[in-house]
């Protein structure tokens, strides 16, 4: 979105509707009635936000989860922003939620904005909208789950021990290192308050790669709370990256992992050392899909170790890293067809965190170290699928193409029924389709509609959007394999309607 969505625009594009794959007329956004909500006063528990943002997260907070949406679309036609829904959203979550046990599970309501967001903003202005009001709705339902639970807040930050702006950057590190969570608090708020989100998220990429712990979710944490921050302000991110350290130091029950040697973090640590043997003319190499292929290949069956040590290899022979990233995608993307599930979908999904810290980092190593990352992740979500029940000995070789039997978009119709009775022959058919001329936009539109549509969950928003976004992350030769792939997880036309279009359809009859 190029800029705010104004009160117009959302009468305008609200009122559009849109009718496709089943996706019924969304005007019921302009028919939302007018309700007010008391704003009630802040418990000096939490932590403040900023004044102009605070009504509205209280708002969120203290409206009931069946009437928020129609509170919030009254004050979007009152002239509230989308930027300002976009950050009061945020906000709730990270207020509201705690990333424990672990960083995913109800925390997904945090980790989910930025796919919304990136929905939102590669959405028709019909639909706009739609990806939004989902993330509010799940935000109430966590936010509950977590009041049931445990009712954590995150509070105040000990002013008394925030750190001078000139040490608050190695307080922060030395913190980290020790995963010591008290002073790792203290110095992000000093940090975040001396210094521009460069310099803060520089540090913050390698603490969300140093560790395997949360498959994937730190990673993820890091490169979604950037991309958001940037759309809503920095003047928000104290609070962000107050919860977004919280969740870097969670390690579950474990021995403190500075004092100790788990497998979680022997990735992180052997990187290290290779990204020593890496010449400073590391990205000057030329495309090799020969060299792509032989890592996928060896990611399908080999170990972190043996891959890492293969990309080394190539960056000193001459390989760009380009290649390298093919491979990583493309084969986080085949696991997902060996085994569909939960487990690969986040080898999908760190990829995409793991390769923005590659292109968003000013720093070599940290680029290194992500793409070295990434490769050893891959190994261990197949180790983790494996954990889970067998995989399919199968490659991406064997999604050969087929062309579907009707044209443009009945083509498109045809392979969505298919992925919700046989995503074997879907992958095989989107395959055929752009090898016959058909535009992968359009099946890329489709799956972001039919997400809007049926999507029950936030791993359906947060995997269709990091991998409708790596198909363009990909090499030309590799796009229409890695998009194949993603069927595996996307949604068809034959799933049921989301509770939550249902509901408001109801509602508004």
């Amino acid at each position: 979105m190029a800029g705010l969505t104004t009160r117009r625009n959302f009468i305008r594009t609200a009122a559009a509707g849109g009718a496709f794959l089943g996706l019924g007329d969304l005007g019921f956004l302009s028919r939302l009635p007018a309700v007010s909500a008391a704003e009630t006063e802040l418990d000096p528990k939490l932590v403040r936000l900023r004044p102009e943002i605070e009504p509205l997260v209280r708002t969120i907070e203290t409206t009931p989860r069946e009437r928020v949406l129609e509170v919030v679309a009254e004050k979007i036609r009152h002239g509230t922003s989308y930027q300002e829904v976009l950050a009061a959203l945020l906000l709730t979550g990270v207020r509201n939620v705690q990333p424990r046990p672990s960083v995913g599970h109800k925390f997904h309501s945090v980790l989910v904005v930025n796919s919304a967001h990136l929905a939102s903003l590669s959405s028709p202005d019909s639909d706009r909208w739609l990806p939004i009001f989902w993330a509010i709705d799940y935000t109430k339902r966590t936010q509950a789950e977590e009041e049931r639970t445990s009712g954590w807040k995150l509070g105040p930050v000990d002013e008394k021990n925030v750190p001078p702006a000139h040490k608050a950057k190695a307080a922060l590190i030395d913190a980290l290192d020790r995963w010591d969570e008290a002073a790792a608090d203290v110095a992000a708020a000093g940090f975040v308050r001396a210094a521009g989100a460069a310099e803060v998220f520089e540090v913050l990429y390698r603490y969300g790669m140093r560790d395997f712990r949360s498959i994937g979710h730190k990673a993820i944490y890091v490169a979604n709370s950037q991309r958001t921050l940037s759309c809503i302000g920095w003047q928000h991110a104290e609070p962000v990256v107050r919860s977004l350290v919280y969740a870097l130091l969670n390690h579950q029950g474990d021995a403190n992992p500075a004092k100790a040697d788990l497998a979680a973090d022997r990735p992180f640590r052997e990187n290290s050392t290779r990204v020593k043997k890496i010449s400073a003319e590391w990205r000057n190499g030329k495309p090799d899909d020969k060299a792509a292929r032989e890592l996928i290949g060896l990611l399908h069956a080999g170990s972190g170790d043996e891959a890492c040590d293969l990309a080394v290899e190539m960056l000193a022979r001459g390989v760009a890293p380009q290649s390298l990233w093919d491979a990583a995608l493309v084969g986080s993307a085949e696991l997902l067809m060996r085994q569909p599930g939960i487990v690969p979908l986040h080898a999908m999904t760190t990829s995409n965190a793991l390769h923005y810290a590659h292109i968003a980092s000013g720093d070599d190593e940290t680029r290194q170290l992500a793409l070295l990352q990434n490769l050893a992740f891959v190994a261990l979500f197949r180790g983790a699928a494996e954990g889970r029940g067998r995989i399919r000995d199968r490659s991406i070789d064997d999604v050969t193409p087929v062309v579907p039997e009707g044209t443009g978009t009945a083509a498109v119709e045809e392979i969505f029924a298919d992925v919700s009775g046989d995503r074997d022959a879907a992958a095989a058919k989107v395959r055929g389709f752009i090898a016959g001329g058909g535009d992968a936009k359009e099946l890329i539109d489709a799956a972001r509609r039919l997400t809007f549509l049926k999507g029950n969950d936030a791993h359906d928003y947060k995997f269709s959007s990091a991998a409708l976004e790596d198909y363009y992350h990909v090499s030309p030769a590799w796009r229409d394999q890695y998009l194949a792939l993603s069927v595996y997880n996307l949604d068809g036309t034959g799933s049921r309607d989301n509770d939550l279009v249902q509901r408001t359809r109801a509602a508004l009859a």
